[in-house]
C-alpha cells in the first residue's frame, strides 16, 4: 500500500474508493504551510475515479439506508473511537499541512470531530416516525435517506469540518463522497483510515482527491448526487449550485463572513478587547470571526489601548510549538491576496494601527493587522480578506452601529460586547446567522449554524442537520374509512 511519512505520521497520498486505495496516474504536491517543505504527492481525482466513487456509494445505498438509526449507531460510535485512537496522528498531520495549532487540534478540534460523529448518531435515534394527530387522520413523519452526498470542505478545518458533515449524513442513512481542499487533504485521507478500521461497510464513505474546479466540479455536476453540503467561498459557492442546480440537486452552502464586533459604550472594554485578540486566531483564517471592530467613539482609545496590549502579546511562530498562538497563512496564493487587500487599503488612505506587513518568522506568516480611517465603502469593509486584517470604524449610537454592521452582502456572525440587556437589544436588529453576546466561539450541536445573504444557503446542526440531508415523507392514515371524490383535495 502506498502511504507517506508526514511528521512521523503515516498517510496514505491515494483516494479511497469502495473501503481500498485506488491510486492515480495524476498527482499534485502537497506544500507544509509552515516552511514550505514539500510533504508529498497526492493522488488527482479523474472522472474516471469520480465515477468509481460515486458508483461504490450507490452500491451501498441500499444496505446502509435500510438500517435503522440504531442499527447504524454501533459503526458510528466505533468511526469516533478509530478518530480518538489516532488522535495524536491527527494532531500532528493537520497541524503540518494546513498550520493549524496543535494545541488546538488536541484540545478542540479533536474532540470536537469525535463529538461530531457521536452527538448525530444518537441525535439520528429521535427522528423516528415523529407522529401529527389531526381530527381527520395520523401522520408519520419520516426522515428517509436522500442517496449520495458529495461533501466538499474547505482548508482552514479540514477535520472539523468533514466530521461535521460526516455525522448527520451518515446517521441518516446516507452514503458519501468526500472531496478534501487541495491545500490540505492529508487528514480527510487518514479519516478514511479510521473508518475502514471502524468496520464502514465498503462505499458508505469514500475519498476523491483533487482540484475543485476539476474534480469537485465533476462530484458537484453529477446526475447521481442527491445533496451537496459545501464550506467555502461564495465565488465556487456560485459555481457549486449553478452544477447541482442543472439537476435540481439541493445545495447546503456554509459561506463566507465579514462579521461586526461591536463595542458598545457600556461594554467591558478590557473584556472586549480580550475576545478582540482572538480574531486573529488561526491566522485569520475563520468565516465566523469578527473581523469589522465597530467601537462606540466615547469608549474607542480605550478599547484600542486594550485590543494593542493583548495582540502585542501574542506568540507567531511555528503551530506546532505549544506557546504559538499564531502560526502560518495556508499558501502563497493566499499571503499575495492577504497583502493585496493592505496594499490596497492603506493607498486608500487607511491607517495602519499595528502590523500591516509580512512577520518576519517565515514566508508565509503575517503580522496581525488592525486598519482604521476607513469607510463603509470600502474593499476592505466590504469584502472577505480572510487573513490576519481588522478594520476599526466608530459610531455615536445604536442606530449607527447597526446600519454599520448590517451594511455589507455578508451575514454569517457577529459579536456584541455591553450591558447584558443592552447588547441584546442590539443584537436582535443585527442581520446575522447568529451572535454571540459578550462571548465568543459558543457552539452547541443542537443549534442551528448558517448565515443569510452572501454566507450561504440553510442552517447546519440539529434538526436542521437532518432536515437537508433526509426526504421528509408524510405518511398519512385516515381515521375514518375513506370515500372517493372528486370533491376531495
Amino acid at each position: 500500500m502506498n502511504r507517506i511519512d508526514v511528521a512521523g505520521v503515516s498517510v496514505s497520498p491515494d483516494h479511497y474508493i469502495g473501503g481500498r486505495r485506488v491510486a492515480s496516474d495524476v498527482s499534485f504536491e502537497d506544500v507544509c504551510p509552515i516552511d514550505q517543505t514539500p510533504l508529498g504527492q497526492i493522488a488527482e481525482g479523474s472522472a474516471e475515479h469520480v465515477d468509481a466513487a460515486i458508483r461504490a456509494a450507490l452500491g451501498a445505498f441500499p444496505e446502509w439506508s435500510a438500517m435503522t438509526a440504531a442499527q447504524r449507531k454501533p459503526y458510528l460510535d466505533r468511526f469516533a473511537e478509530e478518530i480518538g485512537r489516532r488522535a495524536d496522528a491527527f494532531c500532528l498531520l493537520e497541524s503540518t499541512d494546513a498550520g493549524v495549532l496543535l494545541s488546538r487540534m488536541r484540545h478542540g478540534v479533536v474532540p470536537r470531530a469525535m463529538l461530531n460523529i457521536t452527538w448525530f448518531a444518537n441525535h439520528a435515534l429521535t427522528l423516528q416516525d415523529r407522529p401529527i394527530e389531526t381530527e381527520q387522520a395520523s401522520h408519520r413523519v419520516r426522515h428517509d435517506p436522500a442517496g449520495v452526498v458529495a461533501i466538499v470542505t474547505p482548508w482552514n478545518a479540514p477535520l472539523m469540518l468533514s466530521t461535521w458533515k460526516l455525522g448527520p449524513a451518515l446517521a441518516a442513512g446516507n452514503t458519501c463522497v468526500l472531496k478534501p481542499p487541495e491545500w490540505a487533504p492529508l487528514t480527510c485521507s487518514l479519516l478514511a483510515d479510521a473508518a475502514d478500521a471502524a468496520g464502514l461497510p465498503p462505499g458508505v464513505f469514500n475519498v476523491v482527491q483533487g482540484a475543485g474546479a476539476t474534480t469537485g466540479a465533476m462530484l458537484v455536476g453529477d446526475p447521481r448526487i442527491s445533496r451537496v453540503s459545501f464550506t467555502g467561498s461564495v465565488p465556487t459557492a456560485r459555481r457549486i449550485a449553478q452544477a447541482a442546480g442543472a439537476n435540481l440537486v439541493p445545495c447546503s452552502l456554509e459561506l463566507g463572513g465579514k462579521s461586526p464586533f461591536i463595542v458598545l459604550e457600556d461594554a467591558d472594554t478590557d473584556a472586549a478587547a480580550a475576545t478582540g485578540a482572538l480574531m486573529y486566531r488561526n491566522a485569520g483564517q475563520v468565516c465566523l470571526a469578527g473581523t469589522r471592530f465597530l467601537v462606540h467613539e466615547r469608549v474607542a482609545e480605550r478599547f484600542v489601548e486594550a485590543l494593542r496590549r493583548h495582540v502585542a502579546n501574542l506568540t507567531i511562530g511555528d503551530p506546532r510549538e505549544p506557546a504559538t498562538e499564531i502560526g502560518p497563512v495556508i499558501h502563497p496564493r493566499q499571503v499575495e491576496r492577504v497583502m493585496g487587500f493592505v496594499e490596497r487599503a492603506v493607498a486608500g488612505g487607511a491607517t495602519v494601527l499595528w502590523g500591516g506587513g509580512r512577520h518576519p518568522f517565515g514566508a508565509q506568516y503575517l503580522q496581525p493587522t488592525m486598519l482604521a480611517d476607513v469607510d463603509q465603502s470600502d474593499e476592505i469593509v466590504q469584502h472577505e480578506v480572510f487573513g490576519p486584517v481588522l478594520t476599526l470604524q466608530t459610531f455615536a449610537d445604536d442606530d449607527e452601529a447597526i446600519e454599520m454592521a448590517n451594511g455589507t452582502d455578508y451575514g454569517l456572525g457577529g459579536v456584541c460586547y455591553g450591558e447584558t440587556a443592552h447588547a441584546i437589544a442590539v443584537s436582535d436588529r443585527v442581520r446575522t446567522g447568529f451572535i454571540w453576546v459578550n462571548s465568543f466561539g459558543i457552539r452547541d450541536l443542537a443549534a442551528p449554524f448558517g448565515g443569510i445573504k452572501r454566507s450561504g444557503v440553510g442552517r447546519e446542526g440539529g434538526d436542521w442537520s437532518f432536515e437537508f440531508f433526509c426526504d421528509v415523507k408524510d405518511v398519512v392514515v385516515p381515521k375514518k374509512p375513506f370515500v372517493a371524490s372528486f370533491a376531495h383535495r
